[in-house]
């Protein structure tokens, strides 16, 4: 087990959500942390409820789709608290025209743009970004990059190609860290529905990308069955522990296992692919089927 108290974090996607749950928890663990975000009032808001807790924070508005933007939040977390230590590639966004609203060929150039640029260049920027820093100090080091069950099957459109593309880069970050002997490692996390606003993500849209549009419809919403969505406070615990265990797949959801053996069975027996039906794990969980 590590320690990583009195040492740095810095979190995208820190102003609510998961991001937030994770500040949180790294914050009472005694850790300093830096919430970036792109939104200015609710990292403003976020920031001001942790310094009333004398919480050791600090916020700083990104862009992570723009690398210089990445390289700025870098520098100002240094210049504030030192070496970094953890970093957690969180922020994520998703689309009214995604997750089924429209065939893959059919979705916008901009969507795709929009989610890719978020969802996984956000985390190679990161990535590409903070590494050299957090091998270079030597001291113990973490990285988690947030994909999705999205990631492991399909059905999510530019979603989950994003969130895929976030799995393999941390399997492959993973092994490079491993075969440099370093003193850095990764977990990458998978969560199915968790009780955040990412399905309201377009409120943030660029306008170069289409701009921000209404919430999401209620009757889309109702489909996901948001009853059996996680807490994010349980998901920074299994965050936490993964990061203090060095344990590299992080599967928050009862039954990820048998949707990970599914998608395995499926290639291996020359299958064809399986597609996420929220709505179907939870009738199975109902029934017993998944543990």
């Amino acid at each position: 087990m590590r320690d990583f108290s009195n040492s740095t974090a810095v979190v995208t996607g820190a102003a609510s959500g998961m991001g937030y749950a994770f500040v949180e928890r790294f914050a009472a663990e005694g850790m300093n942390v830096v919430l970036a975000d792109i939104e200015a009032d609710a990292l403003k808001a976020a920031v001001t409820r942790l310094e009333q807790e004398e919480r050791s924070v600090v916020g700083i508005e990104v862009n992570t789709m723009q690398r210089e933007s990445i390289e700025s939040l870098r520098d100002q977390a240094i210049e504030r608290f030192g070496n970094i230590h953890v970093l957690c590639n969180n922020a994520g966004v998703t689309s009214s025209e995604d997750g089924g609203a429209r065939n893959l060929w059919e979705i916008p150039r901009s969507t795709w743009d929009w989610v890719l640029g978020v969802n996984f260049y956000g985390v190679l920027y990161g990535i590409q970004t903070f590494l050299p820093h957090m091998v270079e100090h030597g001291e113990p080091g973490h990285v988690v990059n947030t994909s999705s069950v999205g990631g492991i099957v399909a059905g999510s459109g530019a979603y989950s190609v994003s969130k895929h593309g976030v799995l393999s880069l941390s399997e492959g970050l993973y092994l490079d860290l491993r075969a440099s002997d370093s003193n850095v490692s990764a977990s990458v996390l998978c969560p199915g529905l968790v009780n955040t606003n990412l399905i309201n993500a377009e409120r943030n849209r660029p306008d170069q990308f289409g701009g921000p549009a209404e919430p999401a419809d209620e009757g889309f919403v109702a489909e996901m069955n948001w009853q059996d969505a996680m807490d994010p406070s349980n998901v920074a615990s299994l965050v936490w522990d993964a990061i203090v265990n060095d344990t590299f797949y992080i599967l928050p959801h009862p039954g990820f296992d048998e949707i990970v053996k599914d998608r395995v069975d499926r290639i291996l027996s020359r299958g064809v692919p399986a597609q996420l039906d929220f709505a179907d794990l939870a009738r199975r969980r109902e029934a017993g089927e998944l543990v």
